[in-house]
């Protein structure tokens, strides 16, 4: 019989999950130029990564975010960024006998609004620079729902306030006749509610291709835990947003631009090791705007 769990990682996930070649990395948005992108992110597992880092099953569930992210170049150094889960529904299949198939406990669904975020990004280097750097400032913005579902471990967020603050840098450059870059990011992140604090980080690559059209992009994205917060070793909480996990996480992502301003993406990313985390891979599918 498979036991009643529901240990992710959905909402590191979520968030580390790319949005495309202008969202997020060191190069600013100029004064007044703005990108937008509505997407659809989804996860279905029925495996997890345990506290150890192995896998066990869990009855099937899934995750479907609808967001709208969005930048705007409020100066030519200064970049506001707002990543907005504005339909969050997370699901719980019904738990069946592996003998009888009779249900055991009876499926539920929560669907609300998710934690959303706001965020500074600085460009610590001038416009231009051919090795930018930025401090940004993250803020996670508790709108979801912590304690949904008869047993109040279905969630849309983890009811916490935190901070994540971050330093990134990256080059572009011409690979033979192909536009091409690179970027790292780092950042500490600052939990609250008894949750332990992280540090995160992302390696990101891309290629041009297509006439300029289509971005290859490749991401390995992590987080650490600190193991610092006051439910580190008491909780037992198996909600989706699970305090101490941790995770290694490649993702792939391709973007095409359809006009000089309209595209669509796609994307793809899973943990190939981790603690508390689901065990499948998780995609993504929208459409942006580049208003440069």
């Amino acid at each position: 019989m498979l036991v009643k769990k529901s240990l992710s990682l959905i909402f590191l996930l979520a968030v580390i999950l790319p949005v495309g070649l202008r969202a997020g990395g060191p190069w600013p948005q100029p004064k007044g130029k703005y990108y937008l992108k509505l997407s659809e992110w989804w996860l279905r597992y029925d495996e997890h990564y345990t506290g150890t880092g192995q896998t066990d099953p869990n009855v099937t569930s899934g995750v479907y975010n609808t967001v709208i992210y969005g930048e705007f170049g409020l100066t030519d150094r200064l970049t506001g960024v707002v990543n907005f889960p504005f339909l969050s529904r997370n699901v719980m299949n019904n738990l069946r006998s592996e003998t009888t198939g009779d249900i055991i406990s009876a499926g539920e669904a929560l669907t609300g609004l998710g934690d959303a975020e706001a965020s500074l990004r600085y460009a610590l280097s001038t416009p231009g620079s051919a090795y930018p750097i930025a401090a940004s400032l993250t803020l996670g913005l508790p709108l979801g729902n912590a304690k949904g579902g008869e047993a109040g471990n279905l969630q849309t967020g983890d009811g916490e306030f935190n901070q994540l603050l971050g330093l990134s840098v990256g080059h572009g450059f011409q690979l033979g006749k192909t536009n091409a870059y690179w970027s790292v990011f780092s950042g500490f992140n600052n939990r609250t509610e008894g949750f332990s604090d992280e540090f995160r980080y992302q390696l990101e690559g891309g290629l041009n291709l297509v006439n300029d059209k289509l971005w290859v992009i490749g991401r390995l994205s992590g987080s650490e835990s600190f193991f610092n917060g006051e439910t580190a070793a008491n909780t037992t909480n198996t909600s989706i947003f699970a305090n101490n996990a941790e995770f290694i996480s490649p993702g792939l992502e391709l973007s095409y631009y359809l006009t000089d301003r309209l595209g669509i993406s796609i994307s793809a990313a899973g943990a190939v090791s981790g603690k508390l985390i689901a065990a499948a891979p998780a995609y993504s599918v929208g459409v942006f705007w580049d208003g440069r």
